[in-house]
């Protein structure tokens, strides 16, 4: 079988429209790649913070901040998209608002925290719109048999934007280091990189992307008719038990994918040592890793099941936390980070299916607005946890680090609740392929 069977596409789905979703995951992942885990975090609490106590847990509450925004905004974009078909509009708006206030990062020096906090906020609260939204796009696009394939291949894709996006910034880097500029001067420049690809890379999406749902005129808007409905939805969660748990599981997961996301390139400073370029070619590796475990796992979660599929991630998510810990020179950690992206990637793609496969067909955009609710809950309580730590324990990251696992095994107890036949049948899929 093809590689990009036209099989796994539901009637009348094009593959370049699907190339067109896959550019948005494309443009968007140098953001969360050069701003929220190579350069700008480390940039923040050395540069900007000046290298204070309080500056890994003022990242971590900015980050917080912007991901309390979106669990209060989400589901009512996601339900205001379902009922007016207008999933292609809120992605413009997201996409617009997340490069201008990364163009707004290029402005932040020593000790201008204000604006960093508030480019952050801002910024991050419009990259998790744009993200929620095109992953919603998925029902539309792939067949539910290849639910899993179809999501790694736009996760894997996307890693590519990153890698490219890292790269093209680490070169300036390297050629501004040579110079002898600081950081004060290169890291602003890498923004504007990261802002003007995800600008350039997103247009693919909005000209090739169709939208496919109906506006349903019977569903009243605004916003009390969409808090109305978001409250149906949870009324309804004994019917939707299954998607509720698999929230409950990503809460925890994602909150130690958060940690990593947010703080791997502060960790790799702090305990290791690392230097900036250091720190971005360990990051190009990551991406590199997450790109393979990202498309080679979609076809093997449509084989032994997306549940199962998942829980094997958060196996190796286990077994990177504690050779992160362990490590005491750059190799190990090395292999640590190698897990970690082929993890990163494989465990977000099934995660997406799952909540692909437990949406009804008319409330998509709405349950993933549910979804990216429980996604950045667990972005708040993940990385302020590990800011706590280093607080608490006088800036100690290993424990940090460790704190972190514990995510990880409490997702894969979750795990162990989902019933995967049941939650398709409560979301209207018939069961026509094994999971």
């Amino acid at each position: 079988m093809a590689l990009f069977a036209q099989e796994s596409l539901n009637p009348g789905v094009k593959k370049r429209e699907v190339f067109g979703w896959a550019m948005y995951d494309f443009a968007n992942s140098g953001y969360t790649t050069v701003v929220l885990t190579a350069v700008f975090n480390a940039y923040f609490v050395g540069v900007v913070a000046r290298g204070a106590d309080w500056g890994t847990l003022a990242w971590t509450l900015a980050l917080g901040v912007s991901n309390a925004l979106v669990m209060v905004t989400m589901p009512l974009l996601g339900a205001y998209a379902d009922a007016h078909a207008a999933k292609k509009r809120v992605l413009v708006l997201a996409t617009v608002g997340c490069v201008l206030a990364t163009a707004a990062l290029a402005k932040v020096g020593p000790g201008d925290l204000a604006l960093a906090v508030a480019a952050v906020i801002v910024s991050n609260l419009c990259y998790a719109w744009g993200e929620s939204i095109t992953a919603s796009f998925l029902p539309e696009l792939a067949q539910r048999h290849a639910m899993g394939r179809v999501s790694g291949w736009g996760w894997s894709f996307g890693y590519f934007g990153g890698m490219l996006t890292l790269g093209l910034s680490l070169g300036y880097v390297l050629w501004a280091q040579g110079q002898g500029l600081p950081a004060s001067h290169f890291v602003p420049v890498s923004m504007l990189i990261t802002a003007v690809i995800y600008a350039v890379a997103s247009l693919a999406t909005f000209v090739l992307l169709g939208e496919r749902a109906q506006p349903q005129p019977h569903v009243k808007t605004g916003l009390a008719p969409a808090i109305e409905r978001l409250q149906q939805t949870w009324h309804e969660a004994r019917r939707y038990e299954d998607f509720v748990w698999l929230l409950a599981c990503a809460l925890f997961y994602q909150a130690g994918i958060s940690v990593i996301i947010a703080l791997a390139a502060v960790y790799a400073e702090q305990v290791l040592g690392f230097k900036q370029t250091q720190t971005m070619a360990l990051v190009f590796l990551v991406n590199i890793a997450s790109a393979i475990g990202a498309f080679g796992f979609g076809y093997l979660q449509d084989r032994i099941g997306h549940r199962r599929a998942l829980g094997l991630t958060l196996w190796g998510w286990v077994l990177m936390t504690v050779l992160a810990v362990m490590a005491t020179s750059a190799p190990l950690f090395w292999v640590a980070a190698v897990i970690a992206g082929l993890c990163m990637g494989s465990s977000q793609s099934a995660g997406r299916a799952l909540a692909a496969l437990f949406a009804p067909p008319t409330r998509v955009a709405e349950f993933f607005g549910l979804w990216t609710f429980a996604v950045r809950l667990s972005a708040i309580v993940g990385p302020i946890t590990y800011g706590l730590v280093t607080w608490v324990t006088d800036g100690n990251h290993r424990i940090a680090i460790l704190s972190t696992g514990l995510f990880f095994v409490v997702g894969l107890v979750l795990l162990m609740r989902i019933n995967v036949e049941r939650g398709r049948l409560a979301a209207g899929h018939p069961l026509d392929q094994p999971v």
